[in-house]
């Protein structure tokens, strides 16, 4: 019986591979004499008449002499994705770039950035951290730099990784290598979720804007970066990478992606910084090796709680790229000062008093069960109900305030963490009291461009946006076809505090920026858990500023408010980056 067993059981798993044979793959199609492959960005879910989608290469296609006249909205432009494979498509048939539209004008520090970033490479170097503060002007030193770098070195091919919303930054990037013109580089702009799509591709020069998104190092989008940036590879054969952002990380735990440019200075191969299994533990031990207060917590390396401690790490970690000569990094602060940023406590009425205090207490509750149950999961789920119910009761606190705001002619940008319980209801009510909204938010729910527009050129007086980044507000500012943006005062307003630095850090730079001084206010309940919340964060959104990682010590006073401090630290860091 046992053996009639056995030999059913070999059946059963060998008829699927018999019945399911692997097909061959589609040809690509072939273009015939004086036709072309055109590719075609037609929106997932919709069908255009002509565009024929391909799985070889994930994306429509077209073959003939001309585009016709319905499929030319879909024609990728210069430097994006489509592009480039289209161009691949077309071997020794390119489109042409388009000439330099002199649209910009670089400011002295940017070339000055440029300048040092082709002097990092010159030497030798494979990476270079641009920390500017937010409006100093990171995208075109990137590119500056990165066209001295390709012809430093010979290069063909740059890649740029922007962060989301793709509808915004790789517009956004397009345009400035299009003004600045491409130096007789091939460019290539993706987002970080379509790292997949340059995997296979060799290149040269990689740009990693928004540089902390890679602080996990637990993801799929750490594997394909490691790939692609060369992390397997000797110094002298890696692609020369420069890292923008303004705020680095939360502790140097969370520079993984600086590994390249620590080994390098420390003369050390990658191999003792980084692991194709355990690239964070890695991380974590180097830096130990090299004197940074690392710990062993409940949940894997922690940085220490000792003060003395972590301002002589930073002071390390920081010189190890600064004092390099020539720099390995470079930060200069914003001339126009830090952003003012404040409490905005609300008087709850005594029925939202009574919604609070009862959603407050039923937080509690799940909290301590999730807590004496270890249920790290339930956890996760408790603080976000609570975060939403609470943000929930004060909408209409917060549309009052926007009102008087643009009563005041200024512009209002609003952040959200969360689309039903905030976004939409803040939107809907402005609305309704006849304000024009701007809304950022909600994938494929609203053009990002076209609505950031609307603000900017004073047609909407909010913006109401869950976006941390990549996204410009500022009044003033110089649009596509010689426009500009208004130039009324804008004021933000967090209408839930963020528990990450680096997002709130970065939130505050989408309208503090350009020489436009622009205060920012973080609402909360008046007699909470979310004013002592709100006065915590206050006070250390500034730290997240810190070049190379900043002190912690708000985030552990947070999560001990809500009780939380149990849970893992990303829980309240978490902003998707």
């Amino acid at each position: 019986m046992a053996s009639s067993r056995r030999s059913g059981a070999r059946r059963r798993s060998t008829a699927p591979r018999r019945s399911g044979a692997r097909q061959s793959p589609r040809p690509l199609p072939v273009a015939g004499p004086g036709e072309r492959i055109w590719v075609l960005d037609v929106p997932y879910g919709m069908q255009v008449d002509g565009a024929t989608w391909h799985p070889a290469v994930k994306t429509h296609l077209y073959v003939g002499r001309n585009l016709p006249e319905h499929l030319r909205p879909y024609a990728p432009g210069p430097h994006t994705l489509g592009r480039f494979i289209e161009n691949n498509l077309n071997p020794g048939a390119p489109t042409p770039s388009p000439e330099p539209s002199g649209d910009l004008e670089p400011r002295r520090i940017q070339f000055e950035a440029a300048d040092a970033i082709a002097e990092r490479a010159a030497a030798g170097g494979r990476q270079f951290l641009l920390a500017d503060e937010p409006g100093v002007g990171k995208t075109i030193s990137a590119v500056l730099g990165a066209t001295a770098v390709g012809s430093l070195r010979d290069a063909s091919r740059v890649l740029v990784v922007a962060d989301r919303p793709a509808a915004i930054t790789i517009g956004h990037w397009c345009r400035t290598i299009t003004a600045l013109g491409d130096g007789g580089l091939e460019w290539v702009v993706i987002t970080w979720d379509r790292l997949d799509k340059a995997k296979d591709h060799p290149w040269d020069v990689i740009i990693a804007d928004e540089a902390h998104a890679l602080r996990r190092t637990t993801t799929k989008r750490w594997k394909l970066w490691a790939r692609i940036s060369g992390h397997g590879k000797p110094h002298d054969k890696a692609p020369f990478v420069i890292a923008t952002t303004a705020t680095p990380g939360h502790t140097p735990l969370e520079l993984p992606y600086l590994a390249p440019a620590y080994a390098q200075v420390l003369g050390e191969p990658m191999k003792e910084w980084t692991s194709a299994t355990q690239p964070g533990a890695a991380f974590a031990a180097a830096l130990e090796r090299h004197g940074v207060g690392v710990e062993q917590g409940r949940y894997g390396a922690t940085w220490t709680t000792d003060a003395a401690r972590r301002a002589a790490d930073l002071k390390l970690v920081r010189g190890w790229l600064e004092d390099e000569r020539p720099p390995a990094m470079l930060h200069r602060a914003a001339p126009w000062g830090p952003v003012p940023i404040s409490g905005m406590p609300v008087a709850l009425t005594p029925a939202e008093r009574t919604a609070y205090e009862a959603e407050w207490g039923e937080f509690c509750r799940e909290m301590d069960i999730a807590r004496r149950g270890r249920n790290v999961a339930k956890g996760r789920a408790a603080l976000l109900r609570f975060r939403q119910k609470a943000g929930l009761i004060r909408v209409d606190s917060t549309v009052a305030w926007i009102a008087q705001q643009v009563d005041a002619e200024r512009q209002v940008a609003c952040s959200v963490e969360f689309v039903a319980t905030a976004a939409d209801p803040i939107v809907d009510r402005l609305r309704d009291s006849g304000i024009e909204v701007a809304t950022i938010y909600g994938r494929d729910r609203f053009d990002p461009e076209a609505e950031r527009l609307r603000f900017q050129t004073g047609q909407a007086k909010v913006c109401v946006f869950t976006t941390v980044a990549s996204i410009s507000l500022h009044a003033g500012e110089t649009l596509a076809d010689g426009l500009q943006a208004s130039t009324e005062p804008r004021v933000g307003v967090f209408h839930q505090a963020r528990f990450s630095g680096i997002a709130a850090r970065q939130v505050t730079g989408r309208t503090h920026r350009d020489h436009q001084v622009s205060p920012w206010h973080i609402a909360y309940a008046e007699g909470t858990v979310e004013e002592q919340v709100g006065k915590v964060m206050v006070e250390r959104i500034a730290a997240a500023s810190d070049t190379v990682g900043s002190d912690t010590t708000g985030l552990t006073d947070v999560a001990q408010l809500l009780g939380a401090d149990w849970l893992p630290s990303t829980t309240l860091t978490d902003d998707s980056a």
